[in-house]
């Protein structure tokens, strides 16, 4: 497991609004130990930053290339961001 902190921004592309999207990448983040958010976006896509280890980080993003079980996810474009969120996950308003 490492030690190194790091946050991504994460943005994900298919049908992922309507399906439990959010509400499941905050089960997820949450269930890893991760801080950040989740907000879906009028375009239709869903938009994450998930903070804490490295490892963590990755396997949400492993986690969100297969989605919720509703969803189908067509693209994850994955950014490094700074590593400044609130502690815990939580579900933000659309933007």
């Amino acid at each position: 497991m490492s030690d190194e902190r790091i946050a991504r921004r994460i943005h994900v592309k298919g049908k992922v609004q309507g399906v439990f999207f959010r509400a499941w990448t905050v089960e997820q983040a949450t269930e890893l130990g991760l801080d950040g958010w989740v907000r879906n976006r009028h375009d239709g896509s869903v938009e994450a930053v998930a903070a804490g280890p490295a490892d963590k980080v990755e396997e949400l993003i492993a986690r969100c290339h297969r989605g919720s079980p509703p969803s189908r996810v067509d693209a994850v474009i994955v950014e490094d961001t700074p590593g400044v969120v609130a502690a815990g996950f939580a579900q933000k308003p659309t933007v």
